[in-house]
């Protein structure tokens, strides 16, 4: 009797170094793809969590940063968007103030992994969202 086939994992892309993401700190971008084009993902951690999402705000598609790799607000709990300061739950990607309310970030699926080089950060992609 043959065993059952595993389940094939999805293609894990390494975003960088667990210690990299500091909570309420700098993202880390990077070029994607979807059904529009060309994209930026990007990776924050919270709540000792790291989180990625689709860097396109929920009110107008325009890219959240205001400095490059500058997601979060002032006091670090929230993440804003620069063109018209929504402000997004890091946990959830949920609008909680803003022209979007109650709208939410598309979220990508995040890894933190043993490494033979120490802990890292991975997006496991998904067929809409892939890297660029």
């Amino acid at each position: 009797m043959s065993e059952p086939a595993a389940m094939p994992e999805r293609d894990a892309v390494r975003v960088c170094a667990a210690d990299e993401l500091i909570d309420g700190g700098a993202g880390i971008r990077m070029a994607a793809t979807d059904a529009s084009g060309d994209a930026v993902v990007f990776f924050v951690r919270y709540d000792g969590q790291p989180r990625g999402y689709l860097n396109r705000c929920a009110h107008v598609p325009m890219e959240l940063d205001w400095v490059e790799g500058q997601f979060f607000e002032s006091s670090g709990l929230y993440l804003m968007c620069a063109t018209h300061g929504a402000i997004y739950e890091p946990d959830t990607g949920k609008c909680v103030g803003g022209p979007c309310r109650g709208a939410r970030l598309r979220a990508v699926t995040v890894e933190e992994r043993d490494t033979p080089d120490g802990r890292a950060v991975f997006w496991l992609p998904d067929d809409a969202l892939r890297p660029a």
